[in-house]
């Protein structure tokens, strides 16, 4: 359990297909929705994803609020990660404590909100549900006190010749 620069996030190594598993038994979610994975770096995005569109880094570039981005093909996400079509949602995340935490770990992170499936998402560490709580194998002791509310990411996918969808 840890702070993204967004809020709360229940995270794992996300090339590891058994704690993908449990995160999606934690929340009681269904396995065919998709996770966002989280990269420190423009080298790691450049590894995980196969084809980055040339719009893809106007868009983070551009971008003032955090922003996921859709991509059609991935390479080294679990397959659990992914949604049915084989994309998988991933996030540059440019600054703070978890681009710390992405790159000091040096893989791709899951990322995905500290709430029960269909419950709210905590925008604090105090509004998350005791389930979570006592069901991660670690919670961070960073940014616990902090009550700054914050919004979840603004998501887009990006399709095979430029076209972009916004999603959240």
């Amino acid at each position: 359990l840890y702070p993204s620069y967004t809020i709360w996030g229940i995270g794992c190594d996300a090339t590891n297909s058994k704690s993908i598993q449990a995160i999606y038994e934690l929340k009681g979610r269904v396995a065919s929705k998709a996770l966002i994975t989280l990269v420190g770096s423009e080298h790691m995005l450049e590894k995980t994803i196969v084809d980055i569109p040339s719009i893809a880094w106007d868009l983070i570039d551009q971008s003032i609020n955090p922003l996921t981005i859709i991509y059609d093909k991935v390479n080294i996400i679990s397959k659990n990660a992914l949604a049915e079509d084989g994309s998988c949602g991933v996030r540059l995340v440019k600054n703070g404590f978890c681009k710390k935490l992405i790159n000091q770990f040096g893989k791709p992170i899951i990322s995905t909100s500290a709430n029960v499936s269909g419950a709210a998402s905590p925008q604090a560490f105090t509004e998350i549900d005791n389930r979570i709580l006592n069901g991660v194998n670690f919670i961070v002791n960073y940014g616990q006190n902090d009550q700054t509310k914050r919004k979840s990411s603004n998501i887009i996918k990006l399709s095979k010749g430029g076209a972009v969808k916004i999603i959240r």
